[in-house]
C-alpha cells in the first residue's frame, strides 16, 4: 500500500509530537512508515521545523498547497476554526487527499488530533494512492 499523510501542526509544535501524531495515525490506519510516499501541508506551514526535520531524516519532499487550493477539496470534517486561523476548512485531510490524487473515499485515517506532553497539537490525515 502506498500513503499519502496530510501534517497539520500548531505553530513551533516539536518533532516528537508529530511523529507521535503519524505514529498514531499510521497504527489507526493499519500502515507503515516505509507506505509513505507522498507529505503535504498548507503552505502557511513550509517554514514548519518539525517537518522540515521529518523530511530531511526520511528523504521526503514535502508539498505546500495554498489556502484556496485546499478549501476546494471535499473533506468529511471541515472545522470553521481551521478556517479562520488558516483561511481553509482543513489543511490535513485535503492536503493528503490532494498529494494522493484521490477523493475522501481514499481516506484511511480521516483525522487523527494529538497533543503531545508539550502542550502542542499535530494533525495527520492519511490517503491511500490508488494504483
Amino acid at each position: 500500500m502506498r500513503i499519502a499523510l496530510g501534517l497539520g501542526c500548531d505553530r513551533d509544535t516539536p518533532l516528537a509530537t508529530v511523529r507521535e501524531a503519524i505514529d498514531l495515525a499510521l497504527r489507526a490506519g493499519s500502515a507503515a512508515w516505509e507506505d509513505i510516499a507522498a507529505v503535504a501541508s498548507i503552505d502557511l506551514k513550509a517554514d514548519e521545523i518539525a517537518f522540515a526535520q521529518l523530511a530531511a531524516e526520511r528523504g521526503w519532499t514535502l508539498r505546500f498547497y495554498p489556502a484556496h487550493v485546499l478549501a476546494a477539496v471535499d473533506v468529511p470534517h471541515p472545522s470553521e476554526t481551521v478556517r479562520r486561523h488558516t483561511g481553509t476548512p482543513s489543511v490535513a485531510e485535503a492536503a493528503a487527499l490532494l498529494a494522493a490524487a484521490s477523493d475522501k473515499r481514499e481516506l484511511i485515517v480521516e483525522k487523527l488530533r494529538h497533543r503531545g506532553p508539550d502542550g502542542r497539537h499535530a494533525t495527520v490525515s492519511i490517503a491511500r494512492i490508488p494504483e
